[in-house]
């Protein structure tokens, strides 16, 4: 505590030298906090073996260490985004980092099963907090354009590159130390992000709750948002053709489409309906759940295939997943903001997808008996595309942000990003699946069974990216100015960027 207190006090007295220094440590502290929730969420399935030996989980029970968090963490976002408006986003973003780091502590130190995924559910309710509003924070925060452009690349590096490196950690501290350390390793980071997070991030009053505190609405989306993503989790084992799923499935549209009715009559509405009306805010939101739940197959796929094909270990396999994460890293932040000012982001999303389209047709290619170097290197040489998409896309979808609705354009972003990889495992988990049962039954040999199900995965993946690249064709376009020239703001112009 003592160290913290330190760090505080050394942020403390640059920032007050520098507004525009404050802002950097702003980007510095959201930008630490939300790679710490990106990497927890991928750094615990290198470890699920480990959790499954030590703490003597079932089959059916390891599944809910991850599907606790999810749960959690998607039906939360769009409420929690929405109370960062009305409460204050430092505020709700302090809170949430807060509750994330203390759940680490308890999943660290947990002895049970129960203890273990209580702590998950607990960690998805911390980082719905912190991650509804961070994008809230920095479009608010960074009002020039070409800061903007910046800040959101050093964002999207977290989300993008975040997961890959989360496999390469998880798998290191596993095998070097235990799975604690997957969890305790979040601690440091976030007490120092908690630290810093005071000082820098600039205190905002919120709008109060009586500018939206609709009740009735909050429950609707937050009961039909869980119950979805639990239905989705629940159908790979109860079948997607089961009762159960179909009724659950059923009901949670149901309590979405009340929630939307509700929002059009409620006299202080949690979501304003305007704020969907934008063809390019909505067209981007749209564009990312199919991008989303493509890349499912890459990041989650790819994995796969190296250790149940391949037969490499959990380290090993972070390794191999690591040049995707450097050429990622590389792109969004050293070249896409230089690209977004000078062609667009409209430009830049499509020429992003079209690398990442060409990076599954290769991998709807993959061989059972894969070379590496030939095979598998230039995938991840592709997943550039990634590096130049997703800043482009991030800028896109924030663009009608207002001050008075920054944190519920980030929620709502956040929460299509969710909605995109619950299509993802829905849809190419489950193909992949049939797939590979189908060619068991056929009398392939269970690499061979594998490889077809996932290249089949790759291929539905290939098709998805398609649709995501006419949408963006046909939705997102650059907004016509009203304003006259030597009037406009630079919020103006990062809006018709």
């Amino acid at each position: 505590m003592l160290a913290n207190s330190r760090i505080a006090h050394a942020f403390s007295r640059t920032a007050q030298a520098s507004p525009a220094r404050t802002r950097q440590f702003s980007l510095a502290v959201v930008a630490t906090g939300t790679l710490m929730i990106v990497l927890d969420g991928s750094i615990v399935t290198v470890a699920l073996p480990a959790l499954q030996s030590d703490l003597g989980f079932t089959a059916a029970g390891l599944s809910w260490v991850v599907n606790a968090y999810l749960i959690a963490f998607g039906s939360l976002l769009l409420l929690a985004g929405r109370l960062g408006d009305l409460l204050g986003r430092r505020r709700m973003f302090l809170y949430g980092t807060g509750v994330f780091t203390a759940a680490s502590l308890l999943a660290g130190v947990a002895a049970s099963p129960a203890v273990l995924i209580a702590a998950r559910f607990l960690q998805g309710v911390g980082s719905a907090m912190a991650a509804a509003v961070s994008l809230g924070i920095l479009v608010t925060l960074f009002t020039e354009a070409r800061e903007r452009a910046r800040a959101i690349a050093v964002f999207s590096f977290t989300g993008a590159a975040g997961a890959s490196i989360g496999q390469v950690l998880g798998g290191v501290l596993t095998d070097a130390l235990s799975w604690h350390w997957i969890f305790f390793i979040n601690l440091p980071i976030g007490l120092a992000s908690l630290a810093v997070a005071t000082v820098a991030l600039p205190r905002d009053r919120g709008l109060g709750l009586s500018a939206g505190a609709d009740l009735l609405g909050a429950l609707l989306v937050t009961a039909g948002l869980m119950l979805r993503i639990y239905t989705v989790v629940q159908a790979e084992s109860s079948g997607w053709a089961a009762a159960r799923t179909l009724v659950l499935g059923a009901v949670a549209m149901l309590l979405l489409a009340a929630f939307v009715l509700r929002q059009a009559t409620a006299r202080t509405p949690l979501m304003p309906l305007r704020f969907l009306r934008s063809r390019q805010v909505a067209g981007a939101n749209l564009v990312q759940i199919l991008m989303v739940a493509a890349l499912f197959s890459f990041q989650v796929l790819v994995a796969l295939y190296l250790q149940r094909v391949r037969g490499y270990g959990a380290a090993e396999t972070g390794l191999a997943m690591l040049p995707a994460a450097v050429v990622i890293g590389v792109v969004s932040l050293g070249i896409s903001a230089r690209l977004n000012a000078r062609f667009g982001e409209r430009r830049v999303l499509l020429a992003g997808l079209t690398l990442l389209v060409a990076m599954l047709v290769l991998l709807a290619r993959l061989p059972e008996r894969a070379d590496y170097v030939v095979d598998l290197l230039p995938v991840m040489l592709l997943a550039a595309g990634f590096g130049l998409a997703l800043p482009a896309l991030t800028s896109l979808g924030m663009s009608g942000a207002s001050e008075s609705d920054a944190g519920l354009a980030s929620g709502v972003f956040n929460t299509t990003q969710q909605i995109g990889m619950a299509l993802g495992v829905a849809l190419l988990s489950t193909l992949a699946s049939s797939r590979t049962e189908s060619q068991l039954l056929q009398g392939a040999s269970r690499t061979a069974a594998l490889t077809d199900g996932y290249r089949l995965a790759f291929t539905i993946g290939t098709g998805l990216l398609i649709a995501a690249f006419v949408t963006a064709y046909a939705m997102v376009r650059k907004p016509r100015a009203t304003a006259p020239r030597e009037t406009r703001t630079a919020a103006d112009i990062s809006i018709a960027a």
